[in-house]
């Protein structure tokens, strides 16, 4: 018999649904995504349980500098509850906090939560294991990181492992997420546009293993592309750009890959289908926010799967 935890659960903040309108609902659990823009005017959140997952360039339009920036993301942890902390990434391991609750995770070692180091790896709770990595649904070794922050942010608030681990085996993830669109002439075709940030891209290009036709650009708040130069290189056959930032990007990779411009999604697609060979990707995954072109990223990816549904219907 499968478990399951029988909690009633309201999610949202920059997930779409705003924090304060969740009181409306009869929740036990309150579940928030939150910015740092929302961050930065938060003062008294004392959350349960909350985690950082990384801090990568982003925001550095607003924010001065990276250090100015983690700065902000810890004010989540104000308060007295768990503290969930990826110690994959330097800038999240520094936060540790004197005085309280820490569960940590990682891809990388053995931790709180973390993966093995083997072929046919499990995601482990200290010596336990709980679930194979092959069984998420979801691809990617940043999609393994967000399930053991998600199994350690549940077990800080008493939620069952068994019960969680049943979940991500069926969770499909969310829209504009590493959302597989279609596929077309041996081509797949996936939308990553909440992806607006470098860090978010080269975590969904790492999980490919075959090439990659890249989508990105819009407006890069300030970060400096050249940091995508290591990935595209590793992971993309060509990159299509398009808004306000195109010529960052192309300055930054087009020594390693072809480059192409497109004044719109219709045309990127266009151009991607040009290029994709059977057996490889085209993933919208910008590395950049979207308001130069459209009302937000949801509307961006939802511009991306229309087109490629056009292509579809060809």
């Amino acid at each position: 018999m499968r478990q399951i935890s029988r909690v009633k659960t309201a999610i949202g903040g920059n997930l779409g649904t705003p924090a304060l309108n969740l009181l409306q609902q009869d929740a036990e659990l309150y579940v928030l995504e939150l910015s740092s823009f929302q961050l930065e005017r938060t003062s008294a959140l004392n959350a349960a349980a909350s985690t950082v997952l990384n801090v990568t360039p982003d925001h550095l339009d607003r924010h001065d500098g990276m250090a100015a920036y983690a700065e902000e993301k810890q004010r989540i942890f104000r308060g007295d509850g768990a503290v969930v902390l990826n110690v994959d990434d330097e800038w999240v391991a520094a936060m540790a906090l004197p005085g309280r609750r820490h569960l940590r995770f990682s891809i990388q070692k053995p931790a709180d939560f973390y993966l093995e180091n083997k072929p046919d790896a499990s995601l482990m709770f200290e010596d336990q294991a709980l679930m194979l990595a092959s069984e998420l649904p979801l691809e990617g070794s940043h999609n393994i990181a967000n399930a053991l922050a998600a199994l350690a942010l549940g077990y800080a608030v008493g939620l069952d492992l068994a019960a969680m681990c049943n979940a991500l085996k069926t969770f499909k993830g969310l829209p504009h997420r590493m959302q597989k669109v279609a596929q077309i002439k041996g081509v797949t075709w996936v939308n990553d546009s909440k992806a607006t940030n470098i860090g978010a891209t080269v975590a969904a290009l790492q999980g490919y293993q075959h090439k990659v036709v890249l989508l990105a650009g819009g407006d890069a708040k300030g970060a400096d592309m050249a940091e995508l130069a290591p990935i595209v290189q590793a992971k993309c056959q060509s990159v299509v750009v398009m808004g306000k930032d195109a010529d960052l990007i192309s300055h930054a990779v087009e020594s390693y890959v072809p480059v192409f411009y497109a004044n719109n999604m219709r045309e990127a697609v266009a151009i991607a289908a040009q290029q994709a060979q059977t057996g490889e990707t085209v993933l919208l995954s910008p590395a950049c926010a979207s308001l130069d072109q459209y009302k937000s990223y949801a509307d961006r990816g939802n511009k991306f799967s229309e087109a490629v549904m056009e292509l579809l219907a060809c």
